[in-house]
């Protein structure tokens, strides 16, 4: 059983039968990180210079022959930021930042030795996004990261060129405490454990033939 399997509650997530009001029974305080404002860009970009550190296994025979790479984490880092507001849109402001993608490179060496190393990709963005006015609270700007790419050719010690495809999302956010209405606390229903039910067809069959 799970939310989603067969499970019936007025109280569980999905879909909404009937008056919204039935079963409100109270305001929450909750909290969470409200997003002010947020935009995606995805770019395919040539030409980017890996220098490759921690290589897995150690020592190994070069030249090495570029396989892939990808980014290992979802949240890039944020660096050099600038926001300067525009006076003449309200409430919003050039955001300028560096944002750094840490990335798995995969190679073979000249004896044919799969290996692994690390990298980082800096992209820099320069965007206009809305922000909440001056407050106790701070707001920050996070960078939601995906790269991919399948080429590249060795270009030096320990370093790659490479194309890849790349999406960040930069979005402003800030940690408040929301007042949601409720429909009280969620009932959890038992797990309902996998099986591949080897037994199924043969306990449904019926005593006798028809």
């Amino acid at each position: 059983m799970s939310f989603f399997c067969n499970f019936q509650s007025d109280r569980c997530p999905g879909q909404i039968n009937g008056n919204p009001l039935n079963g409100l029974c109270e305001k929450v305080c909750v909290q969470a990180k409200k997003v002010f404002d947020a935009c995606m860009q995805q770019s395919q970009l040539t030409g980017i210079v890996l220098n490759i550190t921690n290589l897995t296994p150690a020592n190994p025979t070069y030249p090495l022959t570029f396989v892939s790479a990808r980014s290992t984490v979802s949240q890039g880092t944020i660096s050099n930021l600038l926001v300067e507001p525009l006076p003449e849109r309200p409430k919003c402001a050039r955001v300028k930042t560096d944002v750094i993608i840490p990335v798995s490179v995969a190679y073979t060496d000249a004896n044919g030795v799969e290996g692994v190393a690390t990298a980082t990709v800096t992209v820099p963005k320069d965007v206009i996004l809305s922000v909440p006015s001056a407050s106790i609270m701070p707001y920050s700007v996070e960078a939601v990261v995906s790269l991919v790419s399948t080429l590249g050719t060795y270009t030096g010690e320990n370093q790659f060129t490479i194309d890849a495809c790349i999406s960040i999302i930069l979005k402003v956010v800030m940690d408040v405490e929301l007042l949601i209405p409720s429909y009280g606390y969620t009932p959890i229903p038992p797990c309902q454990d996998y099986t591949q039910e080897v037994c199924a067809g043969f306990f449904e069959l019926p005593m006798y033939p028809e």
